[in-house]
């Protein structure tokens, strides 16, 4: 049996909600083969990061370059990358396979956790900006990245949201989805802008539900989807149903909630 092979560059999460255990759950679940490039170890409860160790750029290098030459990467997921020295290792890495062989990159800004501690060095950002962006197929930030990547103080609104995203998608030239969860409306909408194309995803908003590992999920099924050679509208309305079922159907300890991550139905 043969199945498309992902991998994700990413963050160790030890509760195993988001991070790279998260996409790795998510490629299964997809039917697809995961295979990791761990960035940093972060120690971590959904709500509470108390601390993280970042990999020397050495051993990242040393593991993207076995799993290129290993395996028939046919997609791949950036999640959190901390620091400028390990970003320069992954843009170079992948820059050097592109030249070999295709395969769709996604990119999630990972920047902040839901907590508010800070997940990417303020000197990095401008390496997102210069080295992975231009690379990027689909860029999936939350708003607070938007914000960030943007260069605006508050989105209040979808109109705003889309606003700052159509000046990202000028600027680099490539596929922004803009996630609309944070907004609080009752609708939980997400805004695909490509470069012909504006199409919105729209869910009921869940409430009452203190989710830990979503934007990493829903990346993560996006590239198993793209993976399955999916264009890219169908493939972020399917991930768009399957976060939106997986927060629904979330498993809970006390105040600790999880999504399920379960086979794509």
């Amino acid at each position: 049996m043969k199945r498309p092979v992902v991998l994700t560059i990413a963050g160790s999460d030890s509760c195993c909600g988001a991070g790279a255990q998260a996409d790795l759950k998510t490629f299964s679940a997809h039917g697809c083969h995961g295979l990791t490039a761990i960035t940093c170890i972060v120690a971590e409860v959904p709500g509470k990061v108390k601390s993280i160790q970042p990999v020397k750029p050495e051993i990242l290098r040393d593991q993207l370059e076995v799993l290129f030459a290993a395996y028939p990467v046919v997609a791949v997921k950036t999640g959190m990358l901390y620091s400028s020295a390990l970003i320069h290792v992954v843009a170079d890495v992948l820059k050097k396979t592109a030249r070999k062989r295709k395969f769709s990159l996604v990119i999630d800004p990972v920047m902040v956790s839901t907590s508010g501690t800070p997940l990417l060095r303020k000197n990095a950002i401008e390496d997102y900006h210069q080295l992975l962006f231009p690379m990027a197929d689909l860029i999936t930030p939350n708003l607070d990245e938007l914000c960030i990547l943007a260069g605006v103080s508050k989105i209040h609104d979808l109109e705003s949201m889309k606003e700052a995203g159509r000046s990202l998608r000028e600027k680099y030239k490539c596929a922004f989805l803009l996630k609309g969860g944070h907004l609080r409306s009752s609708i939980a909408t997400d805004v695909l802008l490509s470069r012909n194309l504006e199409r919105s995803f729209s869910a009921p908003f869940i409430k009452n539900v203190h989710t830990h590992g979503t934007g990493c999920t829903y990346s993560a099924a996006i590239a198993a989807n793209l993976a399955k050679k999916m264009p890219l509208p169908e493939a972020v309305g399917s991930a768009k149903k399957y976060i939106t079922r997986a927060i629904k159907q979330h498993m809970r300890w006390g105040n600790i909630c999880a999504l399920e991550n379960f086979p794509r139905g």
